[in-house]
Parts: structure tokens; sequence; C-alpha cells
């Protein structure tokens, strides 16, 4: 893979299986949260609530669980934030350590760097503080559910929101995902996208497509002009 065109301005990362490794488990206990409180909300079994969230999820028809639940189960605002403290409580990023090695490398990029994550800001707070890289980011560019209008991705309004407020184009901003379908969402509207496929399971994603984020120095323009090209960790 060679650099993008046109060149990157901008660099927008998700968050969760993405800055850090999925064999940490947090997205993967926050789906068991999710499903529990649907359960229990939703009066269901188990199973016929993660069947349910999976068909309105995954078919595309919403970003987000909190979406749904907002579109056709009345979730007000008091509800929508009782939900979000119940599946992000304080203590779900403790298992995360600082990473050097994710430091030294998004220090090597010259671009601006950000943050579109579907979960609230607080959970992106607590995860970039625990891994060490909090500084780096600043807060006007963490865009979280709130900010975004209790909406997420892939919905077109919410790349261009994006977009509109850091001033950049969607082609030469650079969207890293785990989520294929949101970055296939960000590509429809000309955005750069980059699927980041950790475990290489998914090869026939179509574009660029990373199993490390140090595979992102060639997309970007190379390192910074501190030279410094370090290698991103795992768990």
């Amino acid at each position: 893979m060679g650099t993008m065109h046109p060149p990157i301005e901008y660099l927008l990362f998700d968050l969760d299986n993405t800055l850090y490794s999925s064999r940490w488990g947090l997205e993967a206990a926050v789906s068991r949260r999710i499903n529990g409180y649907l359960a229990a909300r939703l009066g269901l079994p188990l199973e016929e609530a993660r069947a349910l969230r999976r068909e309105r999820i995954e078919t595309g028809r919403y970003g987000t669980t909190l979406e749904w639940l907002r579109a056709e189960k009345g979730f007000d605002d008091a509800d929508t934030e009782e939900y979000l403290a119940r599946i992000h409580p304080e203590d779900e990023a403790d298992a995360l350590e600082a990473d050097p090695a994710l430091r030294s490398l998004l220090l090597s990029f010259s671009q601006p760097l950000g943050i579109l994550t579907n979960s609230p800001r607080e959970h992106a707070l607590r995860v970039l503080e625990k891994l060490g890289v909090l500084d780096l980011f600043p807060l006007p560019s963490i865009f979280d559910i709130r900010r975004n209008g209790f909406k997420g991705k892939p919905r077109d309004d919410v790349f261009r929101g994006v977009l509109d407020t850091l001033g950049v184009e969607a082609a030469a901003c650079l969207l890293v995902d785990d989520v294929a379908r949101y970055v296939e969402g960000y590509r429809a509207i000309g955005g750069a996208g980059v699927y980041y496929d950790e475990t290489g399971e998914r090869p026939g994603v179509p574009g660029p497509r990373i199993t490390a984020l140090e595979e992102l120095i060639p997309l970007t323009g190379g390192c910074s002009t501190a030279g410094v090209c370090s290698t991103a960790g795992g768990v």
C-alpha cells in the first residue's frame, strides 16, 4: 500500500479494539453488559435479547444499540444516561495498561489526531488515560455519542458533522476503524478509510486494510520530522 491520495491531513481513530487490542476483552464485556441490560429492561430471555439486538444493529438499520432504543423503545434522555452508566461503569478500563509503543507511534505522525467513537465521552477519556495517550488527543477532537446527538457511525450525517467541525475534506481525513461497515460507510461519502483487521480474519474486506497500527505509516506519508516510527504493541 502506498500513501493515500490526496495527502492525509488528519487522522481520526476509532477507540475500542483499535487503539488497544481486542485481546483485552473490554469490548466483549460491553457487549455482554448490553445484552444483559436489554434482557432485563425488555423482559426477554438473554438469547432472545441478543438475537433482537443483532437483527436491529447488524442489518445496518442503526449504528448503535442506543440509537435503536431511542428510536423504537421510547428512551428519553434520562433513560439514555441510565443506560450509558450501566454499560460503561467507572471501572471498565481498569485492566488496561499504559502502552509506550502506541504513544511513540502516535507521536510519529505529523497530522493532528482525533477520536470518533460510538461510546460516551467518559469512556473515551478513561481508555485514553489508561493507555497513556490522553494528552495526544485535544478534547475538541474527541467525538463521542453525545456530541453526535446520540447518533453513531456509520451515519453520513455523523461523519459529515465531524468533518465540518474539523474543517477537513473527507478524502484528506483518514478514519481507522475495526468495524468494516463503519469504514465502508465513511468511504461511501468519499472518505479515506482503513479497516483495522487485527486478527487477519477478514481479508476479503475491500480497500486498504491493516493488521497492525504501524502499517499506517506509509499510508500517511511516512514518519514525522522527528523520525520516530515505533511499533504499536499488543496486550
